[in-house]
């Protein structure tokens, strides 16, 4: 038994290494999620801390609370304004684009692991269905990874490519959580097709966003009624509301990710919501401790030496979804838009993984299916891969590619 004085001291270290690791990453304009990962690993069973971790149940737990409110901070974040311009195209890349890339990627990965016996991952390679669920794993963008690059590089992109991508990279991991679920429950299951499984994908989307609509006018109408004794209680007031939004959404069958991603936009972008300042304030402080903290635990949950027999699948599948998937699916979804060649090439290559695909990737452990364990150490791979090779070329390629509005200083 760890005495609590021990514990307490592991925690201060890891944290404040995290916040130190944050700002090396701004430095050098790399994702800060890749060193929270590294730091993880470091602190991991194989690494100098020798911490023993290998609970998925837990991993889970962690990831779906840190998730939740990482998704309501982001939509408090988002100013309802800047992205009506780039709604539909927004959207349509957040939800037509993540089903391409699903499917291109997906099918990819079967192909790959079940034609060449080097790369099989199993005595048998695995199905399409598998490959469909490696693909909805790895679907979506990480919004806090290409940002925190963006920023560090003090890019000032042009025209509407911010607000585009803030909005599709903040509105796709719901989907991406969505397919990933069903496509476990499938697997998992033998049961239902994929007709029940679009039927089921159609429901949860509307459900989800009419239950996060509504939920968020409810809090908004109580918060600016209530008249609590501190400024401090109505940020936890929320908090509270958040969680139960995404609890109630889940259990009335509706995607509880997406509701709260959509109650944040309403109560965000309320104009007289009081102590704004406060609960931006808390809930900017409290998303950079749930990525920490997921990070932390995900790249403890990671044995480095395993990470050796599925570099190369890991790899090859990384260089598809970078240079065939990601751009395929932009160019359609934006076919008929005005944007511009240029931007259509930048916004296919901000597609870097992050934080949601190696939760999800705990998903088929939690499951028991077959190989989920080195599904998630390829899932794993293939997010450091794309913070290594985008997250550090982001800033040059939007220069070389004539998107900035004025030079860096």
């Amino acid at each position: 038994m760890i005495k609590v004085e021990f514990l307490f001291i592991g925690i201060a270290v890891l944290l404040l290494a995290s916040i130190l690791a944050s700002k090396a990453a701004n430095k050098l304009g790399v994702p800060a999620l890749l060193l929270f990962l590294l730091l993880g690993m470091i602190a991991g069973s194989e690494g100098l801390g020798g911490i023993q971790f290998e609970n998925p149940l837990i991993a889970k737990l962690i990831g779906d609370f840190a998730l939740t409110l990482i998704l309501f901070a982001g939509g408090l974040d988002t100013n309802w304004k800047s992205i009506q311009p780039v709604l539909i195209k927004g959207l349509t890349l957040s939800t037509l684009g993540v089903a391409i890339t699903m499917l291109l990627l997906g099918s990819f990965a079967w192909f790959i692991l079940g034609s060449f016996s080097s790369f099989n991952i199993g005595s048998q390679g695995i199905t399409w269905t598998e490959g469909l669920l490696l693909g909805a794993i790895i679907s979506s963008t990480d919004a806090a990874a290409v940002f925190s690059v963006l920023r560090s590089s003090n890019l000032g992109l042009k025209g509407d490519l911010q607000p585009l991508l803030e909005l599709e990279s903040g509105s796709n991991d719901p989907i991406a959580v969505l397919l990933t679920t069903e496509f476990v429950r499938l697997l998992s299951t033998s049961e239902g097709s994929l007709i029940s499984l679009g039927l089921s994908l159609f429901w949860q989307i509307l459900a989800g966003i009419a239950f996060g609509y509504g939920m968020g006018k409810l809090v908004l109408l109580g918060m600016n009624r209530i008249n609590l004794v501190s400024p401090g209680l109505y940020p936890l007031a929320i908090l509270a509301w958040t969680l139960l939004t995404f609890g109630v959404t889940t259990v009335l069958g509706a995607n509880g990710f997406l509701a709260v991603y959509i109650a944040g936009i309403v109560i965000g972008n309320h104009p007289r919501l009081i102590h704004s300042n406060s609960l931006f304030s808390f809930y900017d402080s409290l998303s950079w401790l749930m990525q920490i903290t997921m990070f932390l635990t995900l790249g403890l949950l990671v044995f480095p030496s395993q990470l050796l027999s599925i570099a190369g699948v890991a790899i090859v599948i990384s260089l598809f979804l970078m240079f065939v998937a990601r751009p395929v699916s932009v160019f359609i979804c934006l076919a008929f838009s005005q944007v511009s060649f240029s931007e259509k090439l930048f916004i296919s290559w901000v597609g870097l993984r992050g934080s949601v695909p190696i939760v999800l990737a705990t998903f088929p452990l939690m499951v028991g299916l077959s190989e989920a364990d080195k599904l998630f150490n390829i899932v794993f791979f293939i997010v450091l891969t794309s913070a290594l090779i985008q997250g550090l070329s982001l800033a040059p390629v939007a220069r070389r590619l004539g998107l900035v509005e004025s030079p860096s200083i």
